[in-house]
Protein backbone atom coordinates (compact mmCIF):
# COMPACT_ATOMS: atom_id res chain seq x y z
CA UNK A 1 0.00 0.00 0.00
CA UNK A 2 1.18 3.47 -1.22
CA UNK A 3 0.14 6.20 0.84
CA UNK A 4 0.89 9.84 -0.18
CA UNK A 5 0.61 13.07 2.59
CA UNK A 6 1.55 16.68 1.74
CA UNK A 7 3.14 19.30 4.67
CA UNK A 8 5.37 19.33 7.13
CA UNK A 9 6.27 16.06 9.60
CA UNK A 10 3.60 16.66 12.18
CA UNK A 11 0.94 17.41 9.76
CA UNK A 12 1.67 13.79 7.66
CA UNK A 13 2.30 11.55 10.22
CA UNK A 14 0.75 8.26 10.50
CA UNK A 15 -1.38 8.00 14.12
CA UNK A 16 0.23 5.30 16.26
CA UNK A 17 -2.90 3.14 15.60
CA UNK A 18 -3.28 2.64 12.86
CA UNK A 19 0.24 1.37 12.64
CA UNK A 20 0.32 -2.25 11.71
CA UNK A 21 3.08 -4.07 13.18
CA UNK A 22 3.89 -0.85 15.79
CA UNK A 23 5.74 -2.83 18.83
CA UNK A 24 8.79 -2.54 21.50
CA UNK A 25 10.37 -5.43 19.62
CA UNK A 26 9.53 -4.86 15.76
CA UNK A 27 9.35 -1.43 12.96
CA UNK A 28 6.03 -0.34 11.99
CA UNK A 29 6.53 -2.51 8.55
CA UNK A 30 6.42 1.24 6.58
CA UNK A 31 8.92 3.01 4.52
CA UNK A 32 8.94 6.34 4.12
CA UNK A 33 10.13 8.84 1.54
CA UNK A 34 10.78 12.03 1.72
CA UNK A 35 11.90 15.15 -0.73
CA UNK A 36 13.38 18.65 -0.40
CA UNK A 37 14.48 21.45 -2.70
CA UNK A 38 17.47 22.02 -0.14
CA UNK A 39 20.81 20.11 -0.75
CA UNK A 40 21.08 18.93 3.01
CA UNK A 41 20.49 16.09 5.71
CA UNK A 42 17.26 15.58 6.68
CA UNK A 43 15.72 18.20 9.83
CA UNK A 44 15.75 16.47 13.15
CA UNK A 45 11.43 17.07 12.67
CA UNK A 46 11.94 14.36 10.32
CA UNK A 47 14.28 11.84 12.44
CA UNK A 48 11.65 12.39 15.22
CA UNK A 49 8.92 12.14 13.27
CA UNK A 50 10.77 8.76 11.99
CA UNK A 51 10.66 7.34 15.96
CA UNK A 52 7.84 8.32 16.94
CA UNK A 53 6.34 6.10 13.65
CA UNK A 54 9.23 3.15 14.27
CA UNK A 55 9.43 3.41 10.55
CA UNK A 56 11.81 0.85 8.98
CA UNK A 57 13.43 3.28 7.02
CA UNK A 58 13.35 7.07 6.21
CA UNK A 59 14.90 8.29 2.48
CA UNK A 60 15.40 11.94 2.00
CA UNK A 61 15.58 13.15 -1.80
CA UNK A 62 16.82 16.12 -2.35
CA UNK A 63 16.57 18.13 -5.86
CA UNK A 64 18.51 20.93 -7.55
CA UNK A 65 17.38 24.00 -8.49
CA UNK A 66 18.84 23.98 -11.88
CA UNK A 67 17.16 22.72 -14.61
CA UNK A 68 13.53 22.49 -13.48
CA UNK A 69 11.26 22.61 -16.26
CA UNK A 70 7.24 23.22 -16.37
CA UNK A 71 5.29 20.87 -17.69
CA UNK A 72 1.88 20.44 -17.10
CA UNK A 73 1.36 22.84 -14.39
CA UNK A 74 3.97 20.56 -12.71
CA UNK A 75 8.15 21.40 -11.97
CA UNK A 76 10.51 18.55 -12.57
CA UNK A 77 14.09 18.51 -11.36
CA UNK A 78 17.04 16.14 -11.25
CA UNK A 79 18.08 14.60 -7.58
CA UNK A 80 21.39 15.98 -6.47
CA UNK A 81 21.84 13.80 -3.05
CA UNK A 82 20.27 11.26 -0.71
CA UNK A 83 20.31 10.35 2.93
CA UNK A 84 19.22 7.03 4.36
CA UNK A 85 18.22 7.10 8.12
CA UNK A 86 16.93 4.22 10.49
CA UNK A 87 16.25 3.47 14.37
CA UNK A 88 18.82 1.80 16.29
CA UNK A 89 18.57 -0.68 18.83
CA UNK A 90 20.58 0.23 21.35
CA UNK A 91 21.31 4.15 21.31
CA UNK A 92 23.16 6.70 23.96
CA UNK A 93 22.42 9.89 22.40
CA UNK A 94 20.11 9.66 19.57
CA UNK A 95 18.44 6.99 18.83
CA UNK A 96 18.77 6.66 14.91
CA UNK A 97 21.18 6.55 12.32
CA UNK A 98 22.05 8.53 9.36
CA UNK A 99 23.80 8.25 6.94
CA UNK A 100 26.42 10.59 4.39
CA UNK A 101 25.08 12.19 1.40
CA UNK A 102 24.58 8.82 -1.33
CA UNK A 103 24.15 9.23 -4.23
CA UNK A 104 21.05 7.82 -6.25
CA UNK A 105 22.85 4.42 -7.68
CA UNK A 106 24.30 4.19 -4.14
CA UNK A 107 20.77 3.94 -2.69
CA UNK A 108 19.49 1.59 -5.10
CA UNK A 109 21.61 -0.95 -3.76
CA UNK A 110 20.58 -1.11 -0.69
CA UNK A 111 19.01 -4.38 0.28
CA UNK A 112 15.93 -2.80 2.15
CA UNK A 113 14.89 -6.48 3.52
CA UNK A 114 18.24 -7.19 4.93
CA UNK A 115 18.25 -4.13 6.39
CA UNK A 116 15.09 -3.65 7.99
CA UNK A 117 15.53 -8.16 8.88
CA UNK A 118 19.25 -6.90 10.98
CA UNK A 119 17.36 -4.46 12.68
CA UNK A 120 14.64 -6.43 14.28
CA UNK A 121 16.62 -9.19 14.82
CA UNK A 122 18.45 -6.27 17.31
CA UNK A 123 15.23 -5.23 17.82
CA UNK A 124 14.25 -8.55 19.45
CA UNK A 125 17.18 -9.54 21.16
CA UNK A 126 17.58 -6.03 23.16
CA UNK A 127 13.43 -6.37 23.60
CA UNK A 128 13.95 -10.18 24.90
CA UNK A 129 16.76 -8.97 27.51
CA UNK A 130 14.32 -6.14 28.88
CA UNK A 131 11.81 -8.68 29.88
CA UNK A 132 13.79 -10.78 31.82
CA UNK A 133 12.79 -8.78 34.95
CA UNK A 134 9.06 -8.39 33.08
CA UNK A 135 7.23 -8.47 36.61
CA UNK A 136 8.33 -4.91 37.19
CA UNK A 137 7.23 -1.91 35.07
CA UNK A 138 9.96 0.13 33.24
CA UNK A 139 8.87 3.43 34.34
CA UNK A 140 9.88 7.36 33.21
CA UNK A 141 8.66 10.14 35.51
CA UNK A 142 7.88 13.57 34.42
CA UNK A 143 7.56 16.43 36.20
CA UNK A 144 6.42 19.61 35.60
CA UNK A 145 7.23 22.72 37.10
CA UNK A 146 4.97 25.78 37.22
CA UNK A 147 4.85 28.99 39.15
CA UNK A 148 2.76 27.55 41.83
CA UNK A 149 6.10 25.39 42.96
CA UNK A 150 7.20 27.24 45.82
CA UNK A 151 11.13 26.49 45.14
CA UNK A 152 13.61 24.67 42.72
CA UNK A 153 14.24 22.55 45.72
CA UNK A 154 10.81 21.63 46.68
CA UNK A 155 10.61 20.81 43.13
CA UNK A 156 13.19 18.11 43.68
CA UNK A 157 11.90 16.88 46.28
CA UNK A 158 8.70 16.01 45.13
CA UNK A 159 10.61 14.13 41.95
CA UNK A 160 12.40 11.98 44.31
CA UNK A 161 9.47 11.33 46.42
CA UNK A 162 7.66 10.18 43.15
CA UNK A 163 11.12 8.00 42.27
CA UNK A 164 10.52 6.69 45.86
CA UNK A 165 6.77 5.70 44.96
CA UNK A 166 7.54 4.50 42.23
CA UNK A 167 10.09 2.09 43.84
CA UNK A 168 7.54 1.11 46.51
CA UNK A 169 4.85 -0.21 43.85
CA UNK A 170 7.67 -2.30 42.14
CA UNK A 171 8.64 -0.31 39.31
CA UNK A 172 12.09 0.52 38.01
CA UNK A 173 12.91 4.47 37.20
CA UNK A 174 14.41 4.35 33.55
CA UNK A 175 14.34 8.41 33.48
CA UNK A 176 13.30 11.65 34.95
CA UNK A 177 12.32 14.22 32.93
CA UNK A 178 11.55 17.53 33.51
CA UNK A 179 9.53 20.63 32.28
CA UNK A 180 9.18 24.16 33.31
CA UNK A 181 5.67 26.43 32.13
CA UNK A 182 3.92 29.20 33.22
CA UNK A 183 1.04 26.54 34.03
CA UNK A 184 -0.03 23.28 32.76
CA UNK A 185 -1.01 22.58 29.21
CA UNK A 186 -5.26 21.88 29.38
CA UNK A 187 -4.72 18.81 26.83
CA UNK A 188 -1.67 17.42 27.44
CA UNK A 189 0.02 19.03 30.56
CA UNK A 190 3.38 19.53 28.92
CA UNK A 191 4.22 20.78 25.59
CA UNK A 192 3.87 19.67 22.27
CA UNK A 193 7.68 19.19 22.10
CA UNK A 194 8.14 17.46 25.17
CA UNK A 195 5.18 14.81 24.25
CA UNK A 196 7.70 14.01 21.28
CA UNK A 197 10.87 13.70 23.41
CA UNK A 198 9.09 11.63 26.50
CA UNK A 199 7.33 9.22 23.43
CA UNK A 200 11.00 9.25 21.68
CA UNK A 201 12.41 8.49 25.43
CA UNK A 202 9.32 5.71 25.67
CA UNK A 203 10.78 3.97 22.32
CA UNK A 204 14.93 4.21 23.15
CA UNK A 205 14.48 2.87 26.70
CA UNK A 206 11.67 0.56 26.26
CA UNK A 207 9.86 1.71 28.77
CA UNK A 208 6.19 0.38 29.66
CA UNK A 209 4.62 3.49 32.10
CA UNK A 210 4.82 7.02 32.19
CA UNK A 211 4.28 8.75 35.40
CA UNK A 212 3.19 12.16 36.00
CA UNK A 213 4.18 14.27 39.00
CA UNK A 214 0.71 16.02 39.00
CA UNK A 215 -2.94 14.88 38.95
CA UNK A 216 -4.32 14.31 35.22
CA UNK A 217 -7.73 14.68 34.07
CA UNK A 218 -9.52 11.74 32.15
CA UNK A 219 -9.04 13.68 28.79
CA UNK A 220 -5.25 14.74 29.69
CA UNK A 221 -4.22 11.26 30.32
CA UNK A 222 -5.95 9.57 26.73
CA UNK A 223 -4.56 12.15 24.88
CA UNK A 224 -1.13 11.45 26.16
CA UNK A 225 -1.58 7.70 25.86
CA UNK A 226 -2.43 8.21 22.27
CA UNK A 227 0.45 10.03 21.60
CA UNK A 228 3.08 8.06 23.72
CA UNK A 229 1.86 5.09 23.12
CA UNK A 230 2.18 3.02 26.33
CA UNK A 231 0.00 3.57 29.79
CA UNK A 232 0.17 6.84 31.37
CA UNK A 233 -0.40 7.62 35.13
CA UNK A 234 -0.68 10.39 38.04
CA UNK A 235 0.50 10.44 41.30
CA UNK A 236 -2.79 9.74 42.56
CA UNK A 237 -2.80 6.54 40.64
CA UNK A 238 0.12 5.25 42.00
CA UNK A 239 -0.32 5.94 45.30
CA UNK A 240 -3.43 4.00 45.07
CA UNK A 241 -1.74 1.15 43.49
CA UNK A 242 0.58 1.18 46.51
CA UNK A 243 -2.39 1.21 49.39
CA UNK A 244 -4.01 -2.01 47.26
CA UNK A 245 -1.07 -3.19 47.88
CA UNK A 246 -0.44 -2.36 51.68
CA UNK A 247 -4.07 -3.29 52.71
CA UNK A 248 -4.08 -6.13 54.62
CA UNK A 249 -7.02 -6.33 56.27
CA UNK A 250 -10.98 -6.20 55.54
CA UNK A 251 -11.57 -2.83 56.40
CA UNK A 252 -8.09 -1.49 54.75
CA UNK A 253 -9.39 -3.55 51.24
CA UNK A 254 -12.16 -2.17 51.77
CA UNK A 255 -11.43 1.47 52.27
CA UNK A 256 -9.06 0.76 49.03
CA UNK A 257 -11.03 -0.35 46.58
CA UNK A 258 -14.15 2.46 47.11
CA UNK A 259 -11.17 5.32 46.79
CA UNK A 260 -9.86 3.47 43.42
CA UNK A 261 -13.82 3.17 42.04
CA UNK A 262 -14.61 6.99 42.89
CA UNK A 263 -11.16 7.31 40.63
CA UNK A 264 -11.63 4.98 37.90
CA UNK A 265 -15.69 6.36 37.33
CA UNK A 266 -14.62 9.45 35.46
CA UNK A 267 -12.31 7.73 33.26
CA UNK A 268 -14.59 5.42 31.92
CA UNK A 269 -14.95 7.37 28.86
CA UNK A 270 -13.66 10.49 26.74
CA UNK A 271 -17.41 11.61 26.56
CA UNK A 272 -18.68 11.24 30.15
CA UNK A 273 -22.64 11.52 30.67
CA UNK A 274 -23.20 13.05 27.00
CA UNK A 275 -23.21 9.06 26.46
CA UNK A 276 -25.88 8.70 28.28
CA UNK A 277 -29.23 8.18 26.98
CA UNK A 278 -31.30 6.94 29.38
CA UNK A 279 -32.31 10.48 30.86
CA UNK A 280 -35.54 10.45 29.62
CA UNK A 281 -37.36 12.59 27.20
CA UNK A 282 -37.27 13.88 23.32
CA UNK A 283 -33.97 12.69 22.02
CA UNK A 284 -32.94 10.42 25.09
CA UNK A 285 -34.48 7.15 24.19
CA UNK A 286 -32.93 4.69 22.32
CA UNK A 287 -31.90 0.88 22.23
CA UNK A 288 -31.08 0.43 25.70
CA UNK A 289 -27.54 0.60 27.75
CA UNK A 290 -24.50 1.18 25.94
CA UNK A 291 -21.64 -1.68 27.61
CA UNK A 292 -20.32 1.35 28.72
CA UNK A 293 -23.07 2.47 30.81
CA UNK A 294 -23.64 -0.35 31.94
CA UNK A 295 -19.99 -0.52 33.35
CA UNK A 296 -20.92 2.83 34.85
CA UNK A 297 -23.58 1.66 36.73
CA UNK A 298 -22.31 -1.45 38.38
CA UNK A 299 -19.40 0.48 39.40
CA UNK A 300 -21.69 3.37 40.88
CA UNK A 301 -23.88 0.12 42.71
CA UNK A 302 -20.62 -1.23 44.17
CA UNK A 303 -19.54 2.15 45.32
CA UNK A 304 -22.77 2.65 47.17
CA UNK A 305 -22.22 -0.88 48.93
CA UNK A 306 -18.80 0.08 49.76
CA UNK A 307 -19.73 3.56 50.91
CA UNK A 308 -21.97 1.42 53.55
CA UNK A 309 -19.80 -0.82 54.64
CA UNK A 310 -17.38 1.73 55.39
CA UNK A 311 -20.01 3.63 57.63
CA UNK A 312 -20.84 0.10 59.31
CA UNK A 313 -16.78 0.52 60.33
CA UNK A 314 -16.59 4.01 61.06
CA UNK A 315 -19.37 3.24 63.44
CA UNK A 316 -17.68 -0.16 64.95
CA UNK A 317 -14.66 1.80 65.58
CA UNK A 318 -16.83 4.67 67.24
CA UNK A 319 -18.00 2.33 69.54
CA UNK A 320 -14.63 0.84 70.78
CA UNK A 321 -13.29 4.19 70.91
CA UNK A 322 -16.15 5.04 73.56
CA UNK A 323 -15.59 1.81 75.36
CA UNK A 324 -12.02 3.16 75.80
CA UNK A 325 -13.02 6.70 76.92
CA UNK A 326 -15.45 5.24 79.79
CA UNK A 327 -12.45 3.88 81.05
CA UNK A 328 -10.84 7.06 81.29
CA UNK A 329 -7.85 5.60 79.81
CA UNK A 330 -6.15 8.52 77.80
CA UNK A 331 -5.13 7.96 74.17
CA UNK A 332 -2.40 9.09 71.84
CA UNK A 333 -2.26 8.70 68.28
CA UNK A 334 1.10 8.51 66.25
CA UNK A 335 1.27 11.08 63.30
CA UNK A 336 3.60 11.53 60.81
CA UNK A 337 4.67 11.58 57.34
CA UNK A 338 4.85 8.03 55.57
CA UNK A 339 8.36 6.53 56.18
CA UNK A 340 9.27 8.44 59.05
CA UNK A 341 9.24 5.74 61.50
CA UNK A 342 5.77 5.44 63.31
CA UNK A 343 5.78 1.70 63.25
CA UNK A 344 9.22 1.01 64.53
CA UNK A 345 8.59 3.05 67.41
CA UNK A 346 5.35 1.87 68.91
CA UNK A 347 7.11 -1.33 68.38
CA UNK A 348 9.95 -0.86 70.68
CA UNK A 349 7.50 1.31 73.23
CA UNK A 350 5.43 -1.35 73.56
CA UNK A 351 6.47 -4.45 71.97
CA UNK A 352 4.17 -5.18 69.38
CA UNK A 353 4.49 -6.93 65.87
CA UNK A 354 3.34 -3.78 63.56
CA UNK A 355 4.98 -4.63 60.02
CA UNK A 356 7.53 -1.69 59.68
CA UNK A 357 10.40 -1.57 56.46
CA UNK A 358 12.09 1.40 54.95
CA UNK A 359 8.86 1.89 52.00
CA UNK A 360 6.40 4.59 52.00
CA UNK A 361 2.71 3.23 53.31
CA UNK A 362 4.41 0.41 54.87
CA UNK A 363 1.30 -0.03 57.01
CA UNK A 364 -2.36 0.87 56.25
CA UNK A 365 -4.43 0.01 59.59
CA UNK A 366 -4.45 1.77 62.77
CA UNK A 367 -2.94 -0.12 65.30
CA UNK A 368 -3.98 0.32 69.44
CA UNK A 369 -1.36 -0.79 72.08
CA UNK A 370 -1.27 -0.02 75.50
CA UNK A 371 1.85 1.72 77.00
CA UNK A 372 3.01 2.27 80.58
CA UNK A 373 4.45 5.44 81.74
CA UNK A 374 5.22 7.46 84.78
CA UNK A 375 4.20 11.15 85.51
CA UNK A 376 5.18 13.51 88.09
CA UNK A 377 2.36 14.39 90.01
CA UNK A 378 0.66 10.88 91.07
CA UNK A 379 3.96 8.16 92.00
CA UNK A 380 0.82 5.72 90.74
CA UNK A 381 1.92 4.66 86.47
CA UNK A 382 -0.32 5.76 83.89
CA UNK A 383 -1.37 3.44 81.43
CA UNK A 384 -2.03 5.44 77.72
CA UNK A 385 -2.95 4.09 74.22
CA UNK A 386 -1.33 4.31 71.46
CA UNK A 387 -2.14 4.20 68.18
CA UNK A 388 -0.11 4.33 64.77
CA UNK A 389 -1.89 5.52 62.07
CA UNK A 390 -2.00 5.47 58.04
CA UNK A 391 1.13 7.80 56.78
CA UNK A 392 0.76 11.31 55.20
CA UNK A 393 2.05 12.86 52.32
CA UNK A 394 1.67 15.89 50.49
CA UNK A 395 -1.32 16.44 48.58
CA UNK A 396 -2.72 13.29 49.58
CA UNK A 397 -5.69 12.54 47.27
CA UNK A 398 -8.81 13.30 48.51
CA UNK A 399 -10.34 10.53 47.50
CA UNK A 400 -8.01 8.23 49.99
CA UNK A 401 -8.79 11.27 52.48
CA UNK A 402 -12.34 9.99 52.13
CA UNK A 403 -11.93 6.67 51.64
CA UNK A 404 -9.58 6.34 55.29
CA UNK A 405 -11.93 8.78 57.60
CA UNK A 406 -12.75 5.87 59.92
CA UNK A 407 -9.00 5.52 59.99
CA UNK A 408 -8.58 9.73 60.35
CA UNK A 409 -11.14 9.80 63.36
CA UNK A 410 -8.57 7.72 65.20
CA UNK A 411 -6.28 11.05 65.00
CA UNK A 412 -9.44 13.38 65.97
CA UNK A 413 -10.70 11.36 68.82
CA UNK A 414 -7.17 11.59 70.29
CA UNK A 415 -6.10 12.78 73.72
CA UNK A 416 -3.00 14.06 71.97
CA UNK A 417 -1.03 13.78 69.02
CA UNK A 418 3.04 12.14 68.73
CA UNK A 419 4.26 13.80 65.20
CA UNK A 420 7.26 11.96 64.35
CA UNK A 421 9.62 13.57 62.04
CA UNK A 422 12.19 11.58 59.99
CA UNK A 423 15.21 13.74 60.46
CA UNK A 424 17.36 12.05 58.19
CA UNK A 425 15.15 13.59 55.32
CA UNK A 426 16.46 16.30 53.43
CA UNK A 427 12.99 17.27 53.39
CA UNK A 428 12.00 16.88 56.95
CA UNK A 429 10.84 20.65 57.12
CA UNK A 430 8.33 20.27 54.60
CA UNK A 431 6.88 17.28 56.02
CA UNK A 432 6.42 18.85 58.80
CA UNK A 433 4.03 21.71 57.04
CA UNK A 434 2.84 18.91 54.81
CA UNK A 435 0.99 16.58 57.83
CA UNK A 436 0.24 19.89 60.05
CA UNK A 437 -1.48 21.32 56.61
CA UNK A 438 -3.88 18.02 56.82
CA UNK A 439 -4.54 17.98 60.33
CA UNK A 440 -5.78 21.77 59.69
CA UNK A 441 -8.19 20.47 56.92
CA UNK A 442 -9.42 17.78 59.36
CA UNK A 443 -13.31 18.90 59.95
CA UNK A 444 -12.56 18.61 64.30
CA UNK A 445 -9.14 20.03 65.15
CA UNK A 446 -7.11 17.94 67.21
CA UNK A 447 -5.94 17.70 70.55
CA UNK A 448 -2.04 19.16 71.36
CA UNK A 449 1.18 17.35 69.76
CA UNK A 450 4.38 16.49 70.85
CA UNK A 451 6.58 16.82 68.23
CA UNK A 452 9.50 13.82 68.29
CA UNK A 453 11.93 13.89 65.85
CA UNK A 454 13.42 10.33 64.75
CA UNK A 455 16.39 9.14 62.78
CA UNK A 456 18.86 11.32 64.82
CA UNK A 457 21.75 8.84 64.25
CA UNK A 458 20.81 8.99 60.39
CA UNK A 459 20.98 12.69 60.63
CA UNK A 460 24.41 15.17 60.20
CA UNK A 461 25.11 17.17 63.02
CA UNK A 462 24.43 20.56 61.60
CA UNK A 463 20.78 19.04 60.71
CA UNK A 464 19.91 17.97 64.55
CA UNK A 465 21.53 21.64 65.59
CA UNK A 466 19.63 23.04 63.27
CA UNK A 467 16.05 21.26 64.17
CA UNK A 468 17.49 21.80 67.87
CA UNK A 469 17.21 25.65 67.65
CA UNK A 470 13.89 25.77 65.80
CA UNK A 471 12.42 23.17 67.94
CA UNK A 472 13.66 23.23 71.25
CA UNK A 473 10.68 21.54 73.10
CA UNK A 474 10.85 18.53 70.47
CA UNK A 475 12.12 15.08 71.83
CA UNK A 476 15.11 13.73 69.73
CA UNK A 477 15.26 9.65 69.40
CA UNK A 478 16.64 6.82 67.29
CA UNK A 479 14.04 4.39 67.71
CA UNK A 480 15.78 1.75 65.85
CA UNK A 481 18.74 1.56 67.85
CA UNK A 482 16.43 2.74 71.10
CA UNK A 483 18.47 6.01 71.40
CA UNK A 484 16.62 8.48 73.69
CA UNK A 485 13.45 6.27 74.21
CA UNK A 486 13.92 7.06 78.22
CA UNK A 487 13.60 10.33 77.79
CA UNK A 488 10.53 10.26 75.25
CA UNK A 489 8.82 8.16 78.31
CA UNK A 490 8.92 11.00 80.61
CA UNK A 491 8.12 13.65 78.15
CA UNK A 492 5.08 11.63 77.42
CA UNK A 493 4.00 10.98 80.87
CA UNK A 494 3.93 14.51 81.51
CA UNK A 495 2.40 15.48 77.91
CA UNK A 496 -0.16 12.84 78.45
CA UNK A 497 -1.29 14.24 81.97
CA UNK A 498 -1.66 18.22 80.98
CA UNK A 499 -3.68 17.29 77.42
CA UNK A 500 -5.88 15.02 79.18
CA UNK A 501 -6.79 17.16 81.89
CA UNK A 502 -10.52 18.65 81.45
Amino acid sequence: MIRVGVGNPRQTQIPLLELPRYGAERLSGIRCLSTSLKAAPPPTAHLTAMTLQRLDALVLLTLTGQGFERRGGGATGYVAETYLAHLLPQADEQPWSLSAALSLEQLTDQDFLELVEDLETEFRREFTARQVDSERDRVILMGLETQADKTQQTFADNLAELARLVDTAGGEVLETLQQSRSHPHPQTVVGAGKVEEIAIAVQTLGATLVVFDRDLSPAQTRNLEQQIGVRVIDRTELILDIFAQRAQSRAGKLQVELAQLEYQLPRLTGRGQAMSRLGGGIGTRGPGETKLETERRAIQRRITRLQKEVNQLQAHRSRLRRQRQQQDVPTLAIVGYTNAGKSTLINVLTNAEVYAADQLFATLDPTTRRLVVQTDNNPEPLTILLTDTVGFIHQLPPSLVDAFRATLEEVIEADALLHVVDLSHPAWAGQIEAVEQILGQMSITPGPALLVFNKIDQASSATLQAAQTRFPQAVYIGARDRLGLETLRQRLGQFVAVAARP
